[in-house]
C-alpha cells in the first residue's frame, strides 16, 4: 500500500476502479440487453468497463423472462442430488443443432437447474460420466440472473461448462487468472501528483483519477470473450469495490477494507493486493477411482503486500499485513452468505467447480474409462458456438476517501487465480464412495438425460 502524509490534512484516501461489461450477441437467440448487464458491469466500443446502469439491469431482467421457458415436470423440484449424464446431455445438444437450428432449450443451457457440481460418477456399464449436485427450477432475479427459484442461487451453465472443458490443457500449464492493475506509469504518475500536494480539497479526486488513469485488465487460460471471462472481471471487480468502500457490502460480517483501519497508521508502505483462489478439501474417491466428491467451500479470499519502485514497477514481497488478512479471512469466512446475496460471487464458485471437474475427468482419463466421447461439448471443433462478449481491457480509476488519520492511502490491484490441476491432484479414499456411486446410477428409471 502505497502512503503518503499531507501535513494538518486527516483523511485517508482510496483509489480503486469501477467497471462494466457489455458486447454484440454472436449467437441466434440471444437478449440483446444480457450484453450490458451480466454481473453488474457494462463495456464500451473501446473495452473500458462502466458499471451497469438501473434501467439496464431492468430490461435485461425483462428480455430475459420473456425468453425463459417453463421449467418441465421433475426439473422443479429441489433436490439435493440431481443427476445429470454428460453422454445425454452430449445428445441433447448434438439433436438441437441437427433440428433446431443449434438454438438450445433451457434445459440444455442451464444444465438440468444443478447449484453445483458435488459428485462424478463413472457408469462405465452405459460408456457414461454422471455429474451430480444440488438443483431445483429456475427464474430470473432481479439483476437478469438465472437462479433457482427457492435458493435464489446461481444455475450452472452449459456455456461456462463447456470453457471449462475446453480450456483444461491451458490450466494444466499456467491456471486460469484474472487481475486488473495500475500501469507503471499510472503509479509514477500518481507518486508525481500526491508529492505536489499540500491540502485536501475537491479537486483531489480528478487529480488522483487522471494521474492513475485507466488500469489494465489481463486474462489468462480462457477466450477472453466468453462469459466466463466476464465472471472472472467482474467478480474481481466487486471484491475491491467492497474493499474499497466504493460499495455497501451485502454481508454483516465483512465490512470494507478502510473500515477495518484503526488509523492510517496501520498502513505501512506496501500495497495489499487480494485475489479469490480455489478452496477445496482433498477430493474423495472411491477406491476403484469411479466414484468422486468435490469437498469444500469452493472459493477463498488471499492477500500479500507487494512494493512499488521509484519507476512504477511493482514487486511481491511474501509478507502479509495483518489487516489485510483480516480483511481477506472475513470474505473467506462470509463467502456463503456472500454468494447468496451477490450472485456473481456464486457464478465465480460455479466456474471454478467446472474448472475442477474438468481438470478431475483429464487428470483421471474418466472419459476414457466410460468410452464417452463429448465431442459437442469439450472439441475445439465442435459446431457448438459460444456467445462472444467484447474483451474488457481497461477499467477507468475511481477514488474514494475515509478519515483515518493524516496518511493517504492508495491501493488496486489483485485479481481471480483457478489452480484447477492442484485441486484435482490431491485427493484421499473415503469408505461408501462405490456403494453411493452404485444406488445413484441405479435411481435412474427413466432412461433420460437427467434424473432425481
Amino acid at each position: 500500500m502505497k502512503a503518503f502524509v499531507l501535513p494538518r490534512v486527516r483523511f485517508a484516501l482510496l483509489m480503486v476502479f469501477g467497471m462494466s461489461l457489455a458486447a454484440a450477441s454472436a449467437q441466434a437467440g440471444q437478449v440483446g440487453f444480457r450484453q450490458n448487464a451480466v454481473g453488474g458491469v457494462s463495456i464500451d466500443a473501446q473495452g473500458q468497463l462502466t458499471s451497469a446502469r438501473p434501467e439496464v439491469k431492468r430490461q435485461l431482467r425483462q428480455e430475459m423472462m420473456n425468453a425463459l421457458e417453463k421449467v418441465p415436470g421433475d426439473l422443479a423440484t429441489p433436490v439435493k442430488m440431481r443427476k445429470v449424464s454428460l453422454r445425454g446431455l452430449n445428445a441433447a445438444i448434438k439433436a438441437s443443432q441437427e433440428n433446431n437450428g443449434g438454438k438450445l432449450p433451457d434445459a440444455v443451457k442451464y444444465m438440468a437447474g444443478l447449484q453445483r457440481i458435488e459428485y462424478v460418477f463413472v457408469d462405465e456399464a452405459n460408456n457414461d460420466v454422471i455429474l451430480a449436485g444440488p438443483a431445483e427450477g429456475w427464474t430470473v432475479d432481479e439483476s437478469g440472473n438465472v437462479v433457482g427459484v427457492t435458493t435464489g442461487r446461481p444455475v450452472l451453465l452449459l456455456e461456462d461448462f463447456i470453457v471449462a472443458m475446453r480450456s483444461t490443457e491451458e490450466a494444466r500449464r499456467g491456471g486460469i487468472t484474472c487481475s486488473i492493475d495500475p500501469t507503471a506509469e499510472g503509479r509514477q504518475n500518481l507518486d508525481n501528483y500526491l508529492a505536489s500536494l499540500t491540502r485536501m480539497d475537491a479537486s483531489v479526486k480528478d487529480g488522483v483519477e487522471r494521474a492513475m488513469g485507466a488500469q489494465v485488465i489481463t486474462i489468462t487460460g480462457v477466450p477472453k470473450d466468453s462469459h466466463f471471462a466476464r465472471v472472472l472481471v467482474a467478480a474481481d471487480f466487486r471484491m475491491k469495490r467492497i474493499a474499497m468502500h466504493l460499495d455497501p457490502s451485502p454481508v454483516r460480517g465483512l465490512p470494507s477494507y478502510l473500515d477495518m483501519l484503526p488509523s492510517a497508521r496501520s498502513v505501512q508502505n506496501a500495497m495489499p493486493r487480494w485475489w479469490l483462489a480455489c478452496n477445496y478439501q482433498p477430493l474423495a474417491q472411491s477406491e476403484d477411482g469411479l466414484a468422486w466428491q468435490l469437498r469444500g467451500p469452493g472459493v477463498k479470499a488471499m492477500t500479500e503486500d507487494e512494493i512499488i519502485a521509484e519507476d512504477g514497477s511493482v514487486a511481491q514481497t511474501g509478507k502479509v499485513s495483518a489487516i489485510p488478512q483480516k480483511w481477506a479471512d472475513a470474505m473467506t469466512k462470509n463467502y456463503e452468505e456472500l454468494s447468496a446475496e451477490d450472485k456473481i460471487f456464486g457464478e465465480l464458485r460455479n466456474v471454478m467447480d467446472m474448472c475442477v471437474i474438468a481438470a478431475l475427468l483429464e487428470k483421471e482419463q474418466l472419459l476414457t474409462k466410460a468410452d464417452l466421447d463429448l465431442d459437442m461439448i469439450k472439441s475445439q471443433t465442435s459446431p457448438v458456438k459460444l456467445e462472444k462478449f467484447a474483451t474488457p481491457d481497461t477499467v477507468p480509476t475511481f477514488f474514494s476517501a475515509m478519515k483515518k488519520g493524516r496518511q493517504w492511502v492508495i491501493t488496486a490491484s489483485g485479481g481471480v487465480d483457478i489452480n484447477s490441476w492442484e485441486v484435482a491432484s490431491h485427493t484421499e479414499n473415503v469408505a461408501g464412495m462405490d456403494k453411493l456411486r452404485t444406488e445413484q446410477l441405479a435411481s435412474n428409471t427413466n432412461n433420460i438425460w437427467w434424473w432425481n
